[in-house]
This record gives C-alpha cells, structure tokens and sequence, in this order.
C-alpha cells in the first residue's frame, strides 16, 4: 500500500517548485525583454516602457539588420567558422585525450605530453605573438585565421582526458581480447560511451565560436571576409555611417541604438538557442563526470 505524502512532505515540493519556477523566470526574463525591446518602437525604447512585451510593435531593427549584404555575407562566415571550427576542436580534443587517458605504464612520456598541453592554458604568447604567427604563415585574411590558432582546447581536452580515464578498463581490455586496435576502440567504444561529455565539449566549442568577434577584427583586413560578430560590432556597436546606403542611413535615424543592439543580440544568440535543447540533457551530466577525477 502506497501512502500518501505528508502535509510537510507536500509543502516542500510546492516550494521547490514555486523556486525552481522563479529561477527559470529570472533565466528567461532578460532574453524575453531583449526581444521585446529589439520589436518596439525606439520612442518606447528610450522612454524604458518596454517589459516582456513590445511597445509600438515595429521590425524596423530587423530591416535595418537583416537587409545588408554584409550582413548575410558575414552570416555565412560565422557559418563556416562554425562548422570547420567545431569539427576541428572536437577531432583534436578527441585525438588528444584518448591518449593521455591512458596509465603512464601503457603511455611512459604521458605524464609530460599532459604538463606541456596543461602548461599552454596557464600561460599564453600574448596576442603580438600570435598575430605575427598568424601573419608570417599567410592566414591573414582567411577562414584559417579564425579557426586554426584555438585548434586545441586545453579545458575540453582535460574534460574529455577525465572522463576517458573514469570509463571502466575492463571494457578496453575485452576490446583488446577481441582484437579491436586503438582506433577501433576509441570510435567503438570510447566515443558511443562518451555523449555526455562528448555533447558538452560540443557546446563550449559552438558557443565560443559563435560569440568571437576580436579575432575578426585583428585578423581581417577586409570588412568582407568578418564573421557575423565583428561585423555587427563594427557597424552596429561603432556606428560606422560609411559603410551604409543612403536607405540605411534613413531607416537609422527612425531607430534608437537600444532596439538595433537588442536585436543584434537576439539574432547573435538564436542559432546556440535552437541548438542548446537538443544538447541540454548531456551537459549538466558531462560537467560533473568529466571533471572529477584527474
């Protein structure tokens, strides 16, 4: 026979709930008003009238937006940033951790190999170093440039390295028995047995790919060849008037800086949105496991 809860037992699910409720409420609270600001007018704006629903409903922030050329073309950088970026990050954190995962009696120099990955998210060249690195190799200006110098995440690589190092040896063993090899192992066995932590190194890695902007500032010449982020923070953050048409510079006037930046925001953080559900039930779980044990 089931019994039924308590009274106390009651009071406190309704007051998780009712808090769970007000932390969900404070987390969604400043998308939700962002979004509303970005579709009202920029009298309302200014004025500070605008709560969790737009005032003076109006997509002229997004015209002004989503109409440039410079705009789609610099979506289509991020775009492609995003995608040869994320491959490459995970392809390195993987290559690099199943190894370093190992025992020092089954990898002797692994102790060192760790120290000098570790080393490099202590201590970094600096930013001169790097874009003469990066200018004396001929990536100026190319995708390359925005994607190669993070190739290697330290932090991903020492999540991943942790949770590689908590999965049971036995199951590599019976691998090894059966005649499976490393590479077999580790795309078999290692990778299916990792998508907690595997979907959290992917959304470190989306994320921060996504949201660089200085990169493309130092490293493109040409306004042309800028990702998404450097370019809205050049035209939109700097009001860069030459760059506009005489129909853009109309249309700027009409707004406020307020709802052009809410709107900015809103469509820079959509894209990691759609994709944050799909990953969200991996993540909590592939912090905790890969960062316990080293």
């Amino acid at each position: 026979m089931v019994e039924s809860p308590s009274w106390g037992r009651k009071l406190f699910i309704a007051g998780n709930y009712t808090f769970m409720a007000f932390l969900a409420f404070l987390c969604l609270f400043p998308i939700v008003h962002v979004l509303a600001v970005s579709f009202s007018s920029s009298s309302a704006a200014a004025a500070g009238s605008v709560g969790l629903w737009p005032v003076e409903f109006t997509t002229k922030a997004y015209e002004f937006v989503i109409r440039k050329v410079e705009f789609t073309r610099s979506f289509g950088v991020s775009l492609e940033r995003l995608v040869l970026g994320t491959v490459l990050n995970m392809t390195m954190c993987v290559l690099i951790a199943y190894p370093l995962s190992k025992e020092t009696r089954d990898f002797k120099m692994r102790t060192v190999y760790v120290w000098y990955f570790f080393l490099t998210a202590l201590f970094g060249g600096g930013l001169i170093p790097t874009y003469m690195t990066v200018k004396n190799t001929g990536l100026m200006d190319t995708i390359w440039a925005l994607v190669l110098p993070g190739a290697v995440p330290v932090f991903n690589v020492i999540l991943l390295l942790n949770f590689f190092r908590a999965l049971p040896k036995e199951l590599e063993e019976a691998a090894f028995i059966d005649g499976a090899g490393h590479i077999r192992t580790l795309w078999s066995l290692f990778i299916p047995l990792s998508k907690p932590v595997l979907a959290t190194v992917l959304l470190f890695t989306m994320v921060g790919h996504w949201n660089a902007w200085f990169d493309g500032l130092i490293y493109m010449n040409d306004p042309t060849n800028y990702p998404l982020q450097s370019y809205l923070q050049t035209v939109i953050i700097q009001q860069d008037m030459s760059a506009m048409s005489d129909s853009d510079v109309e249309l700027m006037q009409e707004l406020s800086n307020q709802t052009v930046k809410s709107a900015q925001i809103f469509l820079g953080a959509l894209p990691i949105i759609a994709v944050y559900p799909f990953l969200q039930k991996f993540f909590v779980k592939g912090i905790v496991l890969g960062s316990v044990k080293g």
